[in-house]
């Protein structure tokens, strides 16, 4: 009876654990069941939603959402080149004085302008008075002795003067003729009249005077004050001809031509955008930066130009039609950009990202290629792609919470 118990309990223990074993079975697979067919569409469902961004028509019309076709646009492509404004080497001069002197007045002022040949200051020193005299003693002493050569040339051609004398006479005459010359020109210099001077008039001051027509840019000298030969005491420019010139990299150099368009704007006045054309391009590069030389010629000068005057300009350096969007229709995320495609459902707009490989860029619109092809008709978000990525992230936040 006790062994009968025994097998009792025992059939009783293991008829439980089978039923246990099928329950934990089923439950099993229950569980296989709903992950793989009823998670994996909440899944996709939660991707789903992630690129995607609906907004009502209360917010379309509040952001003022703008939506249009892709539409072909004449695109410039442009190279950055900051540089200053200069002038050529022919319109710019600095004035000095050939000798060492003191400056007696000074005729204008810096801002003036000037006429080539005007004078700008007066000179004088004891030295420019003996430069006149002994010119006045050299022509005097040429004159004497081209008498004696004159008279020694007779005597010779007559057989009756001694062929050294004559060439003594003839040496001494050449000599004084060149000492007469040498002393003419360094008075021309002076801007002194040679002819004066022979006739007994000796100046007590020379004149400075500008090589060129433009306008005072520098005064360095006062009155009273000794300047050393070839000191700079004046500097003219010639503004007329004023010209862009931009410093252009290694990087860019190949893109940058003769003829190409530059706009640009003082960095003194942003607002105000010049135009010019591109003249010539150097062949060598600067060392610090590495950078050449573009020099460009300003096609509608306004205002007070003066050479070193910082500029900031943009070459443009093609012209081609292609797909392009606003600038406030694109957003960066990570290190990728997206624009966002326009569909109506119902009474809401649907906005989902597509990713853009970025072209050129002008003014306020850049050219977009798209990394899969896109239909013609598709609509895309011309504005407001900041709002529209921060909406999108702030779904995903909530989602994940």
């Amino acid at each position: 009876m006790k062994n009968t118990r025994y097998i009792i309990l025992a059939l009783l223990t293991v008829t439980l654990l089978v039923v246990a074993c099928g329950n934990k079975e089923s439950h099993k697979e229950g569980d296989g069941h709903a992950h793989n067919e009823d998670a994996k569409p909440e899944a996709e469902e939660a991707h789903s939603d992630e690129e995607e961004v609906m907004l009502s028509q209360k917010q379309f019309d509040a952001l003022k959402m703008k939506t249009d076709t892709l539409a072909l646009r004449n695109m410039s492509g442009y190279v950055e080149a900051n540089g200053t404004l200069e002038v050529p080497p022919q319109n710019e001069a600095a004035i000095t004085s050939v000798v060492g002197a003191n400056v007696v007045s000074i005729k204008v002022i810096e801002g003036d302008k000037v006429n080539k040949d005007q004078v700008v200051a007066y000179l004088s020193h004891p030295n420019i008075i003996k430069m006149q005299t002994d010119y006045l003693n050299a022509f005097s002493n040429s004159n004497f002795l081209k008498k004696n050569y004159e008279r020694q040339q007779k005597l010779y051609d007559a057989g009756v003067g001694s062929g050294a004398n004559f060439q003594k006479a003839e040496a001494e005459y050449d000599a004084s003729k060149a000492m007469v010359n040498g002393l003419e020109a360094q008075l021309r210099l002076l801007n002194i009249n040679t002819s004066s001077v022979r006739n007994g008039t000796i100046a007590q001051s020379i004149s400075l005077r500008s090589p060129i027509e433009g306008f005072v840019q520098k005064v360095e000298v006062k009155i009273g004050q000794y300047v050393e030969p070839q000191t700079e005491l004046f500097e003219i420019v010639n503004t007329h001809h004023v010209h862009a010139d931009l410093m252009v990299f290694e990087k860019d150099v190949y893109k940058v031509k003769k003829g190409q368009k530059v706009i640009f704007n003082l960095q003194s006045n942003t607002d105000e955008e010049l135009t010019a054309e591109i003249y010539s391009v150097s062949k060598t590069f600067e060392d610090n930066p590495k950078a050449l030389h573009v020099h460009a010629e300003i096609e509608n000068k306004k205002g007070n130009l003066i050479p070193g005057m910082y500029i900031q300009g943009k070459i443009q350096v093609e012209n081609a039609e292609t797909n392009a969007l606003p600038e406030s229709a694109i957003i960066k995320e990570g290190d990728r950009f997206y624009v966002f495609s326009v569909e109506r459902e119902n009474e809401a707009w649907s906005f989902k990202p597509i990713e853009v490989l970025l072209g050129a860029k002008d003014g306020d619109w850049i050219a977009v290629q798209f990394t899969e092809e896109q239909d013609k008709t598709m609509k895309f978000a011309y504005n407001n792609a900041y709002y529209l990525i921060a909406e999108m992230k702030k779904g995903e936040a909530e989602h994940a919470h």
